[in-house]
């Protein structure tokens, strides 16, 4: 049963990719969805076996790779953490398959846009079930090979080739951190199977590793490394840049890759792989700083975007910081709570926004849309359940786990700890703000678009609109229900399957802080809201009179370039690879250095070398006698043996040369 999540997604993908022509559009779409809703029943039950009655499961499949030196198995691990993650992956995926049959409804191409889809799935189970480094190295990589695919699905335009190649590169750069992890994990461990690996770490806490002269500690240069893959995958401060140009793909794409797959990737790996970053102060330092800048920048950059995607996209961004640093403070449990929560309120923004989208003739610019709330009642409901979630208004989902994410930030008691915990709060502050500003320009605000599409504006199908309901009410209740049981003090849901270090358990410190300072982020983020509601409530004019000072302008400009972080990439870190790529690596090395010593080099000598033996075959028996003669006695001279003992052999074979030399000077007289 255990094996079938993961083999009922990838025939369901097989079935439409090949066999989508002949089951046709609504065959396809049927067939996925059934077959991930199985998946996600059988999840169910995964979690009831393992998660709630403790039941961990270690399935060994098959042999993988056996050289002496190095055994992997693939091999299926359910604890506590993965069943978490199969409920969240399976749910989202359901539901995005349900809305997709509907949303691109007419597509040509559909059965293949559901194929992406459920191969997305299967990839992201195998990620999570895995049981070493290397089998979780094929779902990371094959979660990126989907992202590329679904980014790109309208291949024919220009500007989801370039977004899915920017998501596809930026990856690269983070999977190097990952693979080299692995290779250090290897040297280290001699393993790469997490329960080796965990079990082995108390024995190699001092141990070092050597690179380039220089010598570090072992797991802090796994863990940074690791953290490393993450940064890509979860679009942390300096590889974010693929994450908002992701939303070129469709809507649906949007919602699964912003809510259960690629981006909790990197979340989940530093979740499982809790033992070994445990014990690196330096890396857990690093983890919540740039956790917390992440969450930060992001909240600000969306203050100022105008495509209702992109803003819902700077919101991933900000919410996966709060869960990185949630990790970095050690609270790993309350990082992938906030996750199964995010992924619901999540979901449920982005389909809304594909309901608005396609209620508007495939317009996402917020400033051509407004006065929608009459038009489209339905979607608004659930789209505000959906941003109060994200806000952390008092007592839905996302309040249970961002709000405990920022308390036990402050009960770290650490300079870190502190750093996060204000940054944070800050940021839950701008997250309101823009929340409400996307509500009041889409819904609230006086209309802005054609009159001819806002009389057309209708309430999607059942298809689009039953997956917002049941993903609003997991934005209304999951926290509620899942806060005591899982991150509550004294909770052992997760056992053995995350490991903290005793002196870095703060779950009771966070419950005895002051209220002051645990209702702190609730009034930042009512401040937010209400002062988003005034300034959108007023005439936009007196908005646009505020930016267009010398100070709003270059506020605004900062924030609408986003911090200047693609100049500087582009211009300070491209450009030079891109150059030195092209004059150096390949005019001098590859097409110089390798090409001459390499095969071309030793074509062209040897051609030359054929061409200049040639030259001596004259056709005459004794030129061919006398080199003969030559080879072999100089062979002989070059054996000691021979040149010792054998002097009377040496003269034997000499003189005939000598002979045959006279021969030929008296025939040339």
């Amino acid at each position: 049963m255990y094996s079938l999540i993961l083999f009922i997604p990838l025939f369901s993908s097989f079935t439409a990719g090949f066999f989508g022509r002949f089951i046709g559009e609504k065959g396809a779409g049927m067939f996925t969805t059934v077959s991930i809703l199985l998946t996600f029943s059988i999840s169910c039950l995964v979690f009831y076996e393992v998660g709630l009655c403790g039941s961990a499961t270690y399935i060994d499949l098959w042999t993988w790779l056996d050289t002496g030196l190095l055994q992997v198995s693939f091999a299926l691990m359910f604890d506590q953490v993965t069943c978490v993650m199969l409920i969240v992956v399976t749910s989202v995926s359901s539901l995005v398959h349900l809305y997709s049959t509907e949303y691109m409804n007419g597509d040509p191409h559909l059965p293949r846009f559901m194929s992406y889809l459920s191969l997305f799935t299967f990839f992201m189970l195998v990620l999570v079930t895995s049981s070493n480094l290397l089998t979780l190295f094929i779902g990371w990589e094959g979660v990126g090979l989907c992202s590329y695919l679904l980014i790109n699905f309208w291949y024919t335009r220009i500007q989801a080739n370039k977004s899915a190649i920017k998501a596809m590169v930026i990856n690269r750069i983070g999977d190097v951190g990952l693979a080299l992890a692995m290779f250090v994990c290897f040297d280290t461990f001699k393993s790469l199977d997490f329960s080796v690996m965990f079990a082995m770490v108390p024995y190699v806490v001092d141990n070092e590793f050597f690179m380039l002269g220089y010598s570090f500690n072992s797991l802090t240069f796994i863990s940074i490394l690791l953290f490393v893959g993450a940064v890509g995958k979860s679009a942390q401060l300096g590889l974010h840049g693929w994450l908002p140009d992701a939303m070129e793909g469709p809507t649906p794409v949007s919602a699964l890759i912003h809510a259960a797959t690629m981006v909790t990737a990197g979340v989940f790996l530093l979740v499982r792989c809790s033992p070994l970053i445990e014990f690196s102060e330096t890396a857990l330092v690093i983890i919540t700083v740039i956790g917390a800048m992440t969450a930060f920048f992001a909240a600000t950059v969306g203050l100022v975007q105008n495509d209702i995607k992109k803003v819902i996209a700077y919101s991933t961004c900000s919410q996966l910081g709060y869960m990185v640093f949630a990790c970095g403070i050690s609270n790993y449990a309350t990082g992938l709570f906030h996750l199964a929560n995010h992924a619901f309120f999540k979901a449920l923004l982005f389909l809304s926004a594909g309901c608005v989208i396609h209620a508007m003739a495939d317009e996402q610019d917020m400033r051509k849309l407004g006065g929608l709330v009459k038009s489209i009642p339905y979607t608004y409901s659930l789209m505000l359940i959906g941003s109060l979630s994200l806000m952390g208004f008092p007592f839905l989902t996302g309040f249970y786990s961002k709000d405990a994410i920022l308390e036990l930030a402050y009960a770290s008691y650490s300079c870190h700890g502190t750093f996060a915990h204000w940054l944070g709060t800050i940021s839950a502050g701008f997250t309101a703000f823009y929340s409400i500003r996307l509500l009041m320009l889409t819904f609230i605000s006086p209309p802005n678009g054609p009159q001819t599409t806002l009389r057309g504006a209708h309430e999607s199908p059942w298809q689009m609109s039953v997956p917002l309901l049941v993903l609003a009410f997991g934005a209304i209740f999951v926290g509620y229900l899942g806060r005591d049981a899982i991150i509550g003090a004294g909770s052992d849901f997760f056992k053995h399957s995350i490991f903290v270090l005793p002196e870095h358990l703060n779950v009771l410190e966070a419950e005895f802080i002051s209220p002051l300072t645990k209702w702190t982020p609730v009034m930042c983020s009512m401040s937010g809201a209400a002062l988003s509601f005034v300034l959108y409530s007023s005439p936009l004019n007196s908005i646009f009179a505020n930016i267009y000072t010398p100070t709003g302008k270059t506020v605004y400009t900062f924030l609408n370039n986003k911090w200047h972080f693609d100049f500087v990439f582009n211009h300070y870190i491209a450009k030079p690879a891109l150059i030195f790529g092209h004059d150096v690596t390949y005019k001098i090395i590859d097409r110089g250095l390798i090409e001459q010593v390499g095969p071309t080099g030793l074509t062209a000598g040897l051609k030359k070398l054929t061409t200049s033996l040639s030259n001596i075959q004259s056709g005459l028996i004794y030129n061919y006698a006398f080199a003969i003669f030559l080879a072999t006695t100089v062979i002989l001279m070059f054996i000691p043996s021979i040149s010792s003992s054998n002097t009377e052999l040496q003269l034997f074979l000499i003189l005939p040369i000598f002979a045959y030399l006279i021969q030929s000077d008296e025939n040339k007289a």
